[in-house]
């Protein structure tokens, strides 16, 4: 199949849903790829931070300022998908160093100079507002930190990309650059639902691949050396605070506690790892996850941990980095390929934050407009993005509030996350494609306490009736999801949640004997789950 447009983005994370966006709404044709589902990467498992800058003022001066700016501008044109928490950065009794005796005011001073609001606030203020912290802090700044809702933020920016006339292909995998005397001209991919391939003919090629532009790059013959930086997270079964929690000390592991939703996540570590696609959980990180994160609130191991995740930093530098991956710049890289490797109309953006994304795509576009000969100022900073009637700002009680309005007949599926029947049928009507996955992204169905071991089931029987699959296809869609959600528990099996993985286990190999289902392999080939097991299929994926 082949098609043609004008710019091409690969990469569906938030920096390439910003970069389609601002290309449509400047007027060119663009088309964006993705090789899963939106936000796939790096964007889909971070803590959901948007950050103040605090976190960077003393050690990475322009990324600190670059994100309160950001901050703001992402507070005004996107507020639906921002919960305004506000932050706190606490000092614990043991935050003291021999070689920095007084932190606390380097980290006030240099807020300031950054531009970062903040406030020192009395102790027994912090405990009013977080009764659950370490009672012994002996200092609190507080700092317009947020969370951040990121799988809403992509889509909308996909949606208001589409007004536009933008094209967005998910579940393509770039496998080929088309090349022609120096110059990039277009892409080939391939769906890796279908295997079917498309070529994409095009004047240039923004790659925002994050962790996979290295990858990207060398389909053009183009050396970018992105480190993967591996960052693991422990989400708990309860919002045990309403403000993001920071220790004031140099970012480490663990260090940081967000509350999202109805949990809170704890991360995060930075560990390099030589393939963004394969890497281990290890023992030691989960540890220190709750180790630390009892630090900050005393009764932190007393609530349920409910999975744990990692995802995948691409941090930019010219040279591979030492050992320690924290001194790495979190700053963003815009590289032009024509001037830097001879390879014209192609460009790789990666590097920076999930809060820089708008900067990011602003200017990527720029040079996309230098490089085509065009002059079209960029509007997003203005552009309002949130639907018309929304709140200002997302809250803890929105679904709830949608659940009482609604018709009182109506069904629950995910009564955790509060997913009713016809928001599950709205939903599946958008997709081609059965992938549990792509509703717990729009829904968050299968992200509560139970991780899917009531909703699942349900789904499946639905998407079977709805969108017409085969016993077979159910099978495979059960199990596709149900092993990404068990493979997350695998990390924290134990105490309470060794007892929900149990009754998750009853209920799909005891009730519904799901080992015991054929499931349909690629190239024709059937196999029991169960065998699939014993012969590793599931370890190896």
């Amino acid at each position: 199949m082949k098609r043609s447009t004008e710019v091409v983005v690969i990469g569906g994370g938030v920096t390439g849903c910003g970069i389609l966006f601002d290309l449509a709404q400047r007027g060119f044709k663009c088309a964006l790829l993705e090789r899963g589902g939106l936000s796939n990467g790096t964007s889909g498992r971070f803590h959901g931070l948007l950050h103040s800058g605090a976190r960077y003022a003393v050690r990475d001066a322009d990324t600190a300022r670059e994100c309160i700016q950001e901050n703001m501008v992402l507070k005004k044109i996107m507020p639906h998908a921002v919960e305004d928490t506000g932050g706190l950065v606490v000092v614990l009794p043991d935050d003291g160093s021999p070689a920095v005796p007084d932190y606390p005011t380097i980290f006030f001073e240099a807020c300031q100079r950054a531009g970062i609001p903040v406030e020192e606030i009395s102790t027994a203020e912090a405990l009013r507002r977080e009764p659950l912290l370490n009672s012994a802090l002996t200092r609190c700044f507080a700092v317009p930190d947020a969370s951040v809702e990121t799988w809403e933020a992509c889509q909308v920016l996909l949606d208001a990309a589409a007004e536009y006339g933008a094209e967005t292909f998910l579940y393509h995998q770039v496998i080929d650059l088309l090349l022609d005397r120096g110059q990039v001209t277009g892409v080939v991919a391939k769906n890796v639902i279908t295997g079917e391939k498309i070529a994409i003919e095009s004047d240039l090629v923004v790659n925002a691949a994050g962790p996979w532009s290295g990858r990207v790059a060398r389909l053009a013959g183009c050396e970018v050396t992105v480190q993967a930086s591996k960052g693991t997270l422990v989400a708990m079964n309860y919002r045990m605070v309403n403000r993001v929690i920071n220790r004031c000390a140099p970012p480490g592991d663990g260090d940081i506690l967000v509350p999202v939703g109805s949990v809170a996540v704890v991360g995060t570590t930075s560990v390099g790892v030589p393939d963004p696609d394969n890497y281990a959980i290890e023992d030691w990180e989960i540890r220190k996850m709750l180790d630390n994160g009892a630090k900050l609130v005393p009764s932190f191991k007393n609530f349920r941990p409910l999975r744990a995740w990692a995802g995948v930093r691409p941090l930019y530098q010219e040279k591979e980095a030492g050992s320690d991956l924290r001194q790495v710049t979190r700053n963003h890289a815009l590289l032009d390929h024509g001037s830097r490797d001879g390879v014209d109309n192609f460009i790789t953006i990666t590097g920076g934050k999930w809060t820089t994304y708008r900067l990011m795509a602003e200017q990527a576009v720029d040079l996309v407009c230098r490089k085509l000969g065009v002059k079209r100022p960029c509007r997003t900073a203005e552009t309002i993005l949130s639907p018309p009637g929304a709140r200002k700002f997302h809250w803890l009680g929105s679904r709830l509030e949608k659940a009482e309005r609604a018709d009182p007949t109506e069904q629950f599926i995910c009564e955790c996350e509060l997913v009713t029947r016809s928001q599950i049928e709205t939903s599946l009507a958008r997709y081609h494609h059965p992938l549990i996955n792509d509703l717990r992204r729009d829904l968050r169905v299968g992200m509560g306490p139970c991780q899917g071991g009531f909703c699942t089931y349900r789904v499946a029987g639905m998407m079977q009736k709805q969108q017409q699959l085969s016993a077979r296809q159910v099978n495979k869609v059960l199990v596709d999801f149900l092993q990404e959600r068990w493979k997350g528990m695998l990390p924290v099996m134990w105490g309470q949640n060794l007892r929900q993985m149990q009754l998750d286990q009853g209920i799909y190999l005891g009730l519904l004997g799901l080992d015991k289902l054929p499931l349909a392999l690629s190239g024709g080939e059937e196999k029991r789950i169960g065998e699939l097991e014993t012969e590793g299929y599931f370890e190896t994926g």
